[in-house]
């Protein structure tokens, strides 16, 4: 029997996938699979590859080379002149035919007011094939975003219409909710047509900018006023605007606009590594962080203190092993795996973890942390419940303690004290980053920022030393006294302290802080501005008056 060899013609696919609006955490769980499994990802505006690097990050593989989906900019051409449909569509193809898993990012959905269309029919007719997978779209998720419902119990019809030119505004006199797209340059005449086919000039309008992103800006008005107001405001597109009693509703269902920290932008003194509880969880209060690595970890200068340590560890030397840091950990699995040892070597080993998060990083080794402190997280916490050494119950009194080089002996003498032996070892140094690039030194001293988060004193000192201190209208928060203390000595004026020494609480406080500040100034019948809005010389004034 003869067997048929399989075609040696390639086949590719392509995924068109609705990215949304702006907010990259309205991708669904099917879009970010794509992108993370894809080989090629055609893209249709700046953003979208940001958006893409920020969830997919940099991984190196075995030979230190950078993995990840190439990124092609299909929004413009070699030229730099926009791509039209057509163009892009060969731009997708060209890749599919080389028999690779594209992934074409469209703006909102690919099937409403989008390409999406057109594109898949130029796949199909190449045989390629394809999938769609639907996205936010703008002209529901921006009006979310604002606090305005599309419809209601009471308002049950909307109306999208894109302002091209040609619209007969006369056949929408009746009391619907338009949705307009592309209209911002002649709000006025739109109106004004509107008010002549018989809708009241009193009907309420609302004009969201860049909506769904930490820039969102809301102009409510009127039929009657909107072309004065959005001009005051300089709304520029992109832009959607909903006319309707429904945006009257804004007033109580405003959520996103209203965050706590919306649009501030925070500086985090910690690597990407670190920073990523605290980001995400400042993301989640709408701010706007960007990390400035204040350290670098590297290995000890004397790695034989290490080795032997850890020979010690594989022949059953301690009956405890102490982790004061995230880093701690990932020192000693980078010499185990450098060594070819696994978690086994373990066995028979109690382990102590310094707090939740170190924890975390044994348990994703394969281990479970046999005493984390209940209270404090911190070597005081982890030293009250520590248990005495006694000789009956335990056959060895030694403990091993990978530590930073900087790292205080707080916890070293208070095993002492206990009765234990401990091996004190330089796990990692940690050294000083190079400094940030000149526009984040500018906007640090310049106070561009809207708050910095200091996490530790080093974090303090660190920055300080590589970027200057913070503007004096910069709100400055810490995580516990000993951070707040440095802050001090450095002549910067502490705002907010965490009530007890965790990255959660420390930014629930910071969190807090906004949201009073943002109710005072709504008591004042204030506009509600951001830190960095302030003019320099009156924060010095209020400052002074305290």
């Amino acid at each position: 029997m003869t067997r048929t060899s399989e075609s040696a013609t390639p086949h590719g696919w392509v995924s068109f996938v609705g990215s949304g609006p702006g907010d990259p955490d309205l991708l669904t769980v099917r879009a970010v699979e794509l992108l993370r499994d894809c080989e090629v990802v055609v893209t249709e505006a700046p953003e979208q590859a940001e958006m893409v690097a920020r969830l997919l990050g940099t991984h190196l593989d075995e030979d230190g080379e950078a993995t990840g989906p190439l990124v092609v900019d299909g929004g413009f051409g070699e030229d730099g002149q926009p791509l039209t449909h057509a163009a892009r569509a060969k731009v997708v193809l060209k890749h599919a035919k080389k028999g690779l898993r594209v992934v074409r990012l469209l703006g909102g959905d690919p099937f409403t007011y989008a390409s999406g269309p057109e594109e898949a029919q130029a796949v199909a007719k190449a045989g390629i094939g394809f999938e769609i997978v639907p996205g936010v779209s703008s002209v529901s998720g921006v009006p979310a975003y604002a606090g305005i419902p599309l419809t209601t119990r009471d308002h049950r019809e909307v109306t999208v219409v894109t302002c091209d030119g040609t619209v007969d505004w006369s056949r929408y006199a009746d009391d619907r909710t338009l949705v307009l797209l592309s209209g911002v340059g002649q709000i006025g005449e739109t109106a004004k047509a509107l008010v002549a086919a018989g809708r009241p000039a009193s009907t309420p309008v609302a004009v969201t900018r860049v909506g769904t992103t930490t820039e969102q800006a809301t102009v409510c008005s009127t039929l009657a006023d909107v072309a004065e107001d959005v001009r005051a405001a300089r709304v520029a597109p992109p832009a959607i605007i909903v006319i309707g009693q429904v945006v009257g509703l804004r007033d109580t269902l405003s959520w996103f606009e209203t965050k706590p920290l919306f649009g501030w932008r925070v500086l985090v003194p910690r690597t990407k590594e670190q920073a990523g509880t605290l980001v995400t969880r400042l993301r989640g209060y709408g701010a706007v962080p960007e990390e400035v690595p204040t350290i670098s970890v590297e290995p000890p200068r004397n790695p034989q203190q290490m080795d032997k340590a850890l020979r010690g560890l594989v022949e059953g030397r301690y009956e405890w092993i102490a982790f004061t840091s995230v880093n701690a950990v990932r020192a000693v699995r980078e010499k185990f795996e450098e060594y070819g040892l696994d978690a086994r070597s373990f066995s028979g080993l109690k382990i102590a973890a310094v707090g939740h998060k170190t924890a975390e990083a044994i348990a994703q080794w394969g281990l479970r942390a046999d005493l984390v402190p209940e209270s404090e997280q911190s070597s005081v916490g982890l030293l009250e419940d520590w248990p005495e050494y006694d000789e009956d119950l335990d056959p060895i009194n030694r403990v091993f303690l990978p530590r930073a080089d900087i790292a205080t002996e707080t916890l070293a003498a208070g095993l002492v004290e206990l009765g234990w032996e401990v091996d004190d070892v330089t796990a990692y140094r940690t050294v000083r980053a190079a400094p940030p690039p000149a526009p984040t030194r500018e906007a640090i001293k310049t106070g561009k920022f809207d708050a910095v988060v200091f996490t530790s004193s080093s974090t303090v000192r660190n920055l300080v030393g590589i970027a200057g201190k913070p503007h004096a209208s910069t709100i400055i928060a810490c995580i516990g006294p000993a951070t707040a203390k440095t802050a001090e000595e450095h002549g910067l004026r502490v705002d907010v302290m965490a009530p007890s020494p965790s990255i959660e609480v420390l930014t629930d406080a910071l969190a807090d802080f906004g949201s009073a500040r943002r109710a005072s100034l709504v008591e004042q019948g204030l506009p509600v501005t951001k830190p960095s809005d302030r003019k320099p010389s009156a924060r010095r004034k209020a400052t002074s008056s305290r």
